[in-house]
């Protein structure tokens, strides 16, 4: 028996009313990049009760992934990233909307990622170049509201945590480098961030990229790096807040 979404989010409903539980329940919400930060963003949003999801990613889980990403368990091994996201979303809500695109995000791909209707994306990429396009591409497209996820490998300080406006990142050099080519683009602010102060640990020479091991391989090879899934998985639920508090209040007075 189907449990009634007034039954299944009331208690989103008692903290920020039934407007804005409607307001969820009809955003359009993108999310690039299911592993260890959009795993758990898209797990936040789905609890909160936002209604229509376009999910991305290219690849399948692999055995590296256990320590840190959601989708991740010895029963997933092998399985396409979209495919079990979409199944525990459902999970949760079988009334929302998902759309599952397996697909690697570039410039081809690119337009379908960013389609309408879109009220918000998060960016959960894990290297420079895809990252830079799709931010650039969903600013220029005027979605109302990007969130990106920085750097969250290599560090362990939960309290260093920070969300902020992209031209107000610190200490952190995927950021710098993200910053560097986004205003090669004419944008430097406007993007909301999810990044830590926490100086980055063991790696100091190194950006910070590369966090993910991928099955299938795309661009160049790069070192993994080490992280901790409480770190990661606040930066995926943060995330999801700006979100989340984004949709909710719109409209307000």
């Amino acid at each position: 028996m189907m449990t009634e979404p007034i039954h299944r989010f009331r208690r989103t409903e008692l903290l920020l009313g039934k407007a804005a539980l409607n307001r969820l329940r009809d955003a359009h919400v993108t999310v690039v990049g299911l592993g260890a930060v959009g795993s758990y963003a898209v797990e936040t949003l789905a609890r909160a009760g936002i209604g229509h999801f376009r999910l991305v990613d290219f690849d399948r889980v692999q055995p590296s992934n256990i320590n840190r990403q959601l989708l991740a368990l010895e029963s997933t091994l092998g399985r396409s990233k979209v495919e079990l996201a979409r199944e525990r979303v459902l999970g949760i809500n079988p009334l929302c909307e998902v759309e599952a695109l397996e697909v690697f995000a570039d410039a081809a791909t690119r337009p379908a990622i960013l389609a309408p209707p879109c009220d918000a994306i998060i960016d959960a990429i894990d290297s420079v170049g895809p990252k830079t396009g799709l931010l650039a591409d969903a600013v220029r497209a005027g979605i109302p509201l990007i969130v990106s996820s920085m750097g969250a490998a290599l560090r362990t300080d939960p309290s260093a945590i920070r969300t902020d406006d992209i031209s107000n990142t610190a200490q952190c050099r995927l950021a710098q480098k993200i910053r560097k080519r986004l205003r090669r683009h004419g944008i430097s602010k406007g993007i909301r961030c999810v990044f830590s102060t926490e100086p980055a640990q063991g790696e100091s020479a190194a950006p910070e990229e590369a966090a993910e091991e991928s099955g299938l391989q795309r661009g160049r090879k790069r070192k993994p790096l080490g992280s901790l899934s409480t770190m990661t998985g606040i930066f995926g639920m943060l995330a999801a807040h700006e979100v989340i508090i984004s949709i909710a209040t719109r409209g307000r007075a």
